[in-house]
């Protein structure tokens, strides 16, 4: 399942880990699912994700440095969400993280495996996920590893005792950016709008 990565590229801006880890079949089935998934969504946010502002499986993997601030919500055993940010890596085409085993998230998500997760960086763009969230073991969390090692400079396993690691398998999922003509537009109105406020 995890096989065939691309080679990692660092971004020289941000020190991170920039590059496609996705063979073509997932990426596939990384498209597959935006296009169910918008086929799924509300008028109201169909009407904001428009076609050409969509983003495709390869752009979003494309875009997405490693590591992302994903913001992530769990839900208590009372039905209340929490919300909290987590190191999000895109790798095959999911979201996965790490965090402390005995953090009030990893044992919402052992009780109760529904999560949603957003990337939000700025104004204009989106990527959004609903799923379940799953603890991973073997070769696919020697992978992530592997892969965080390489993003950190030194393993998950010295952040501390009883590590877990999360992959997020996602139910429902969809991306859009604003063009650079609609984002020049947005900031110019924003602008506009702070001066007759000030």
């Amino acid at each position: 399942m995890l096989d065939r990565p691309y080679p990692q590229t660092v971004s020289a801006s941000h020190g991170r880990v920039l590059g496609v880890h996705e063979t073509p079949a997932e990426l596939a089935a990384l498209q597959s699912l935006l296009d169910r998934s918008f086929t799924r969504s509300s008028e109201h946010l169909r009407s904001i994700m428009a076609p050409e502002r969509r983003l495709t499986a390869e752009q979003i993997v494309a875009d997405v440095p490693s590591p992302a601030v994903l913001n992530l919500a769990t839900v208590t055993r009372r039905g209340e969400p929490r919300l909290s940010a987590v190191d999000g890596h895109l790798l095959h085409g999911r979201w996965y993280f790490t965090t402390a085993g005995d953090s009030p998230k990893a044992v919402q998500i052992a009780a109760r495996p529904a999560v949603s997760a957003s990337y939000t960086p700025r104004d204009g763009y989106g990527i959004f996920c609903h799923g379940a969230a799953a603890l991973i073991d073997g070769d696919e969390r020697q992978q992530l590893i592997d892969h965080c090692t390489t993003v950190y400079g030194r393993s998950p396993e010295t952040f501390g005792e009883g590590v877990v690691y999360v992959r997020i398998d996602a139910t429902w999922l969809v991306g859009f950016a604003f063009s650079e003509q609609e984002m020049a537009a947005f900031l110019n109105e924003r602008e506009e709008l702070s001066g007759r406020l000030g």
